[in-house]
Formats: structure tokens, C-alpha cells, sequence
């Protein structure tokens, strides 16, 4: 079985116990997830399957957008309402403020990762070491912040924010910032991933859903997955000629290939994807196969 499973991940499941149950159901060891979610955190997590979890590393768009709320009031040492409160604060500020300081923090800017984050240092998870009372020196990060949007505040002091960004930021800490830019404390209360990369909510299935067809067959579970071609759909498509296909089963490069230079995803005649190549001084070379060789 092999391609791509969007999963909607349940609260108070990690990343891990995810795949760790996908295993199972899907009969495979092979599975790789793209962009680890807190326990806490709920929504788009990418699976691959089979011979799919070769395309982890090879992703292009590693973006995401999250709808998080942020709750004025306290700090906490884990940066979301499951850690506990260090500090308290009386609340003096609200939405007028907290429009007024968005906009500093949309653009390139560099992000201290928390102490509760599976950043290693010197092969040791910082979460690791923040359970035993420790606190390491982390160094700053290059992120980007694409779009910040206000959608509302469900609850007296608590704020709904939709947040565009580039892979490696930690909302957690990007919350606890603004909350710090109106002058007041604040922790993350909510998060959910809408969007990882290319794959959507709309993409997402449940693990009921993933269970339920299950019980189906193995054709109602492969109907739940997105081919692993998919990943790669902003590339450029070429479809090659049966004797190029051998070559690129064989490793071999072709000369004098009649395309533009530049990376591509490659189909064969018949319309199978075969996996990506490059052209450079108009010599086709392959980069990744995703079928087995004839």
C-alpha cells in the first residue's frame, strides 16, 4: 500500500502514537509523517506510506497555517494552557491592541524555540530535559510569517488567530510574543493545523473514518490516500518515451533531451508517474524513483 494518508489528528494523540497505530492498520512499517503536532493540537498530518515515505525529504512547500487562540491572563512554562501557571497578570489590554501589534510580527524575523520542543541539543529533545527542571540556551531561528488574521474572540480575553508561516515556527511562542507586544501575559489555549504544505482539512480523514475503512478492505483504505505524485503536482510534468523510461531505470543519463533545463516530475506513456529528474545542459538525469524497475 503505498501513498499519501492525510490524517485529522485526534487531541492528546502525539505525532507518534498516530503512526505508531497506522502501522497496524495499514500493515506496514514503512510510514513517515511530515511536521510534528503538539499532543494538544489537532488537525493536517501528512502520512506516507510505503514506498511514499521516500517523499518526506523531498517536499516542496513546507508552509503551514494554523488557527490558534491565544489567552490573555498567564504565562505557563510549556507557552499552551496544558503546562503550569508561572505567572499571573491582571488583563488590561484587548482587540484594539492586539490589532494594533499584528503587523509587527508578519515577515522574516528569527524565533527562540521553547524549552518544551523536540529541538535536540546535543541529541537530547529539549522537552526532555524542560520534565527535568532544566533550561538550556537555545539559539534563534529564521522563520517567516506570511499573514496573521483576526477571527474573533469566543471567550472574555481569549483571541482566534489564523496564522500563515514557514516550517520550524512555534505558534506557542509567537502567541506569548504578542501577548508581550500589548503588555500583557498570554498562553495558546487551542491550535489546529488547516493546511500543511499542499494537503488541506479537505484532504483530512479522522482515525474513525481511517478504522471504518478499514473494516471495508484494502480498497476503501487505498481510496482514502493521495497519490505520492501529488506532493510534487507545482513541478513541471514530463512524459517520456519507453526507451528514456529504461534509462531512467537504469540510472543512465539521456543526451540531447529536448526540454528546458529544470527539475520535473516524470510520467511514462502510459501515464504512470515514475518519479523526478532533472535536466541540466540538456542532459536528463534521474533524481528519485517511485515505482519498481521493469
Amino acid at each position: 500500500m503505498q501513498g499519501i494518508l492525510i490524517v485529522d489528528k485526534p487531541m492528546d494523540w502525539t505525532s507518534f502514537d498516530v503512526v505508531a497505530k497506522l502501522r497496524g492498520v495499514l500493515g506496514t512499517r514503512k510510514l513517515g509523517h511530515s511536521g510534528t503536532l503538539d499532543p494538544m493540537a489537532t488537525g493536517v498530518l501528512p502520512v506516507f506510506c510505503g514506498g511514499a515515505s521516500k517523499a518526506v525529504d523531498l517536499q516542496l512547500n513546507h508552509d503551514k497555517t494554523y488557527r490558534a487562540t491565544l489567552r490573555l491572563g498567564a504565562r505557563t512554562d510549556t507557552g499552551d494552557s496544558t503546562g503550569t501557571v508561572l505567572e499571573t497578570a491582571p488583563v488590561t489590554a484587548g482587540e484594539k491592541e492586539l490589532l494594533a501589534v499584528l503587523p509587527q510580527f508578519i515577515g522574516p524575523q528569527m524565533q527562540v524555540p521553547p524549552m518544551y520542543s523536540a529541538v535536540k541539543i546535543n541529541g537530547q529533545p529539549l522537552y526532555k530535559l524542560a520534565r527535568e527542571g532544566v533550561t538550556v540556551e537555545r539559539k534563534a531561528r529564521p522563520i517567516e510569517i506570511y499573514g496573521i488574521e483576526y477571527g474573533g474572540s469566543p471567550a472574555e480575553n481569549e483571541y482566534v488567530l489564523t496564522v500563515r508561516c514557514s516550517k520550524g515556527t512555534y505558534i506557542r511562542t509567537l502567541l506569548e510574543d504578542i501577548a508581550a507586544a500589548m503588555g500583557q501575559k498570554g498562553t495558546m489555549s487551542a491550535l489546529r493545523r488547516t493546511a500543511a504544505g499542499l494537503y488541506t482539512e479537505a484532504d483530512a480523514h479522522t482515525l474513525e473514518e481511517i478504522l471504518a475503512a478499514k473494516e471495508q478492505g484494502s480498497a476503501a483504505l487505498e481510496a482514502l490516500m493521495l497519490p505520492v505524485e501529488s506532493v510534487f503536482t507545482p513541478l513541471p510534468l514530463l512524459v517520456v518515451e519507453p526507451w528514456v523510461e529504461q534509462h531512467l531505470y537504469n540510472g543512465c543519463p539521456t543526451s540531447r533531451y529536448p526540454a528546458a533545463d529544470g527539475r520535473y516530475r516524470v510520467r511514462n506513456a502510459a501515464g504512470q508517474f515514475l518519479g523526478l529528474a532533472n535536466i541540466t545542459g540538456g542532459v536528463l538525469r534521474v533524481e528519485k524513483l517511485f515505482v519498481e524497475r521493469n
